[in-house]
Parts: C-alpha cells; sequence; structure tokens
C-alpha cells in the first residue's frame, strides 16, 4: 500500500507556493503521492479563487524530490488532448519520471456550460477514448497521425517524450456503480473510485471489493494496475485507520489517499481556510499498519 494526499487547488491553496509547500511537507512527512484538483472554476463555492492546475503541477514537481505528483481528475473533453500530451510530457522529464495522469469525464453541467463546451455526456465519452488514443500516440514516438470523429493529427513527432515508458500511467475516475468508466479504467494503468449515493468517497470496502472483481472481469493484461480508496473522514484517528488500510488493502487497494480538504477541518465556507491544521495532519504521516 501506498500513501497520498489529495489537495483542492481553490481557496486559500489557490496560492500555488502554499500548494507546493504542502507538497513538500507531506514528501517530508514520509507520504508517496500528492494530487491535486483540475478545474477551471470553483464549482463548491463560485467566489473562490482558482489556481491553473498545470502550473500548479509544476510548482509541486519543482518543491519535491519523491513523491508521485498528479491530477484528479483532468476531464480530457475540455483540454485539447496535443496540449496535456506535451505538458504531462515536460513535467514527467522536470520529474524524473514522477507524474501520474488521473482522468474522468467530467460530471454535471458547471465548468462545461460557462465555457460552450460540450453538453453532451455522451459526446464527451467518446472525446475522452478518442483523446486518450491521441495523447498516448504522441507519447510513443516517431510520427504519429489519427483521424477521428473529434481530433485530428497530421504526422505530427512529439520530443522529449515522458520519462516514463511506454507512457505515464494513466488512472482514470469513475463513479459507481455506473459501469462504463470502470469498463474504461479496465483499458489503463489504474482506478479511482466515487460513489454517486451517498457521498462521492464513502466507498466501504466490501463495495471497493466489487469494483475491484469487475475491473478485473475486463482487464486484458497482467500489467501492474492501481486501485485508489479515498479517506475524507472528518475524523482523524491514525490507528483506527491503520486498521482500515489493512482491510482495503485486502481486497485490492494500492493507495490510500487522504483528502487535505478545509471541510474536514471546520471549515464553513467562509473566513480563512484552516490550514495550519491541514498542514498538521499531513505532518503526522500516513496511517501506516
Amino acid at each position: 500500500m501506498r500513501f497520498g494526499i489529495y489537495l483542492p487547488t481553490t481557496g486559500d491553496l489557490s496560492d500555488v507556493a502554499t500548494l507546493a509547500a504542502f507538497a513538500r511537507l507531506a514528501e517530508d512527512a514520509g507520504w508517496n503521492g500528492c494530487f491535486i484538483w483540475d478545474h477551471m472554476l470553483a464549482w463548491h463555492e463560485p467566489s473562490l479563487p482558482v489556481a491553473d492546475t498545470t502550473v500548479a503541477l509544476t510548482s509541486a514537481v519543482a518543491m519535491t524530490d519523491r513523491i508521485v505528483i498528479g491530477s484528479v481528475v483532468t476531464p480530457l473533453a475540455r483540454r485539447r488532448p496535443w496540449k496535456v500530451a506535451r505538458e504531462l510530457a515536460s513535467l514527467d522529464q522536470l520529474s524524473d519520471g514522477r507524474m501520474i495522469l488521473g482522468i474522468g469525464l467530467g460530471g454535471g453541467s458547471s465548468e462545461w456550460d460557462e465555457f460552450g463546451e460540450e453538453p453532451s455526456p455522451v459526446t464527451r465519452a467518446a472525446m475522452l477514448d478518442e483523446a486518450l488514443d491521441v495523447v498516448t500516440g504522441l507519447w510513443a514516438g516517431g510520427e504519429f497521425s489519427h483521424q477521428g470523429a473529434h481530433y485530428r493529427v497530421d504526422g505530427a513527432s512529439f520530443i522529449p517524450l515522458p520519462i516514463q515508458r511506454p507512457r505515464l500511467p494513466i488512472w482514470v475516475c469513475g463513479s459507481w456503480p455506473t459501469k462504463a468508466p470502470f469498463r474504461r479504467a479496465a483499458r489503463w494503468d489504474g482506478v479511482w473510485p466515487q460513489l454517486r449515493e451517498p457521498g462521492p468517497y464513502d466507498i466501504s470496502v466490501e463495495q471497493l471489493g466489487a469494483i475491484v472483481a469487475f475491473v478485473r472481469e475486463h482487464r486484458t493484461t497482467n500489467a501492474p494496475f492501481d486501485v485508489v480508496h479515498t479517506n475524507g473522514n472528518p475524523t482523524v484517528d491514525l490507528a483506527a485507520d491503520s486498521r482500515l488500510v489493512e482491510q482495503y488493502a485486502a481486497v485490492g487497494a494500492t493507495w490510500w489517499v487522504e483528502e487535505i480538504y478545509p471541510w474536514r477541518f471546520g471549515y464553513q465556507n467562509r473566513g480563512p481556510w484552516p490550514l495550519q491544521e491541514m498542514a498538521d495532519r499531513i505532518a503526522a504521516g500516513p496511517p501506516r499498519p
């Protein structure tokens, strides 16, 4: 089991220097990864500032030496795939091969309607799958061409390539029990599950076991595959969490990721964020068994 933290890019963590300092604190405290949001707007509180995800990733990479860094979740349907491929190839070079790309559909209409983006989830899903083909095709090296319903590439060659070969690990996020995202995840390198109800990260051991079994049924390779469990419990109890870690590991989880969200630490959508309490949780380290 590896351990990570999950940070917003809104509010007081829209300050990229503060976010990067949290990433460094995580590395010093023994965490294995730092993952951040990818949003254009603060969907949870529209008046809040928002950091650019690529700039935030770059700052986190520059402040760390060891931990894995990634975005979760990047809705590829609202990004140009060649731009994503270029940014992450450069970041993988800068980080000496520590990047992960977390992708998903991007639920609802927030951050889509405001900018005239594609409104149909069905079309977004098709764009996502095609964009993944483009991104990985460009990362493969050599001359790449693609003629699809949504994207066209005519003989492009990308240099430098990512350090990680054959590509950066691609983790797919989806809301269980909807099956399509988990069939998609089976084709790639990892899965980051959420729940539609009652809350996005209240996944039980039994539910995660069912997710792992479903993904395994649809895998066509024995290549390594990551399964992320996200812990957002507002009660921080390292001893209790360490026992849970063992239970989630037993059903196939390979990552335990802690939400370092202000709401876990008393924030009520007004005033400054409880940054000290958030930092204290990071500094306490992972709940290792």
